[in-house]
C-alpha cells in the first residue's frame, strides 16, 4: 500500500500573500505632488483648516476662494446663506445629516457601515466665525496652499458632486442651520469613509496621504503633521 504523502496545501502560503498585501496597502502612501506642496515664498496661495470633531473631519476654505471660480461647485457656494468661511465635508446621505441622539441611530449607523453602496453627500456649511474658534487648537490643523494646489482641491472636491444639468443638486437641509449637502456619485461604506475622502481632498492639494489608512480623523491630521515636518524650504 501507498504511503499518502502529507499535503498541506496553498491555504499557509494564500493566507501570508494576503496578508502581506494587506501590510503593504495599509502602510502605503500616496505621493504627494511638489508642484502644488507647499507653496513657494512668493506663492500667496490659500490657506485653508481641518477640523477634528473626534471621528469626522471638515474643511473650513475661505468662500472668497471658492466663489472666484467657475462651475458648479462655485455656483452651489454662491448659493449659500452668508458666511465667510464654508466648511466642506462628506458622508452617508442620511447618517451624516441626521443629529438626533446617537443612542437612536445605531442601526442606521450600522447600515451605513456594513451595507455596500450607500448614497452620500457633500456638506457646504457656511460660517461667518473663524475656524481658530470653532473647535480646540488641538482639533484643529491649519495649512498654506499654493494657488494651484487649492484649484487641484477644489476640483477634486467639485468631481465628487452629482451633478444634474451641469449642477449640484440639493439633496438635503436642516432646518436649524445653514448646512446645505449636496448629492455626491460617491457611495459610503466601511471601506470608504468620511476620513478617506478627506485624506484624498489633501492628496489632491498635493500632500502625500496614507489612503486606507485613513480610516480615523486622526491620521488625517497624522497627514498635515507629516508634511509640514517633511517639507522642503519654501521655492523661489
Amino acid at each position: 500500500m501507498k504511503r499518502r504523502s502529507k499535503g498541506y496545501g496553498l491555504g499557509p502560503l494564500v493566507a501570508a500573500v494576503a496578508l502581506g498585501a494587506l501590510a503593504a496597502l495599509w502602510t502605503w502612501t500616496a505621493p504627494g505632488d511638489p508642484a502644488l506642496w507647499p507653496a513657494s515664498a512668493t506663492d500667496a496661495g490659500v490657506q485653508v483648516h481641518v477640523l477634528d470633531n473626534g471621528f469626522h473631519t471638515d474643511l473650513a476654505v475661505p468662500r472668497a476662494a471658492l466663489e472666484a471660480r467657475t462651475g458648479p461647485l462655485a455656483e452651489a457656494v454662491r448659493g449659500l446663506p452668508a458666511g465667510d468661511w464654508v466648511l466642506i465635508g462628506w458622508g452617508d446621505a442620511r447618517f451624516y445629516v441626521d443629529q438626533s441622539p446617537i443612542g437612536d441611530r445605531l442601526p442606521d449607523g450600522a447600515r451605513a457601515f456594513f451595507r455596500p453602496g450607500n448614497a452620500s453627500v457633500i456638506m457646504l456649511d457656511p460660517a461667518q466665525a473663524d475656524p481658530k474658534t470653532l473647535v480646540a487648537a488641538d482639533r484643529r490643523r491649519s495649512l498654506r496652499l499654493s494657488a494651484a494646489g487649492f484649484e487641484a482641491m477644489a476640483d477634486h472636491i467639485e468631481a465628487s458632486l452629482e451633478l444634474e444639468d451641469g449642477r449640484a443638486s440639493i439633496a438635503a437641509a436642516r432646518a436649524d442651520d445653514d448646512a446645505r449637502f449636496f448629492a455626491s456619485h460617491e457611495h459610503f461604506w466601511i471601506g470608504r469613509l468620511c476620513n478617506h475622502w478627506s485624506a484624498g481632498v489633501l492628496n489632491a492639494a498635493g500632500l502625500p496621504a496614507r489612503p486606507l489608512r485613513s480610516i480615523t480623523s486622526s491620521e488625517v491630521m497624522a497627514t498635515i503633521e507629516r508634511a509640514q515636518l517633511d517639507r522642503t524650504a519654501p521655492r523661489d
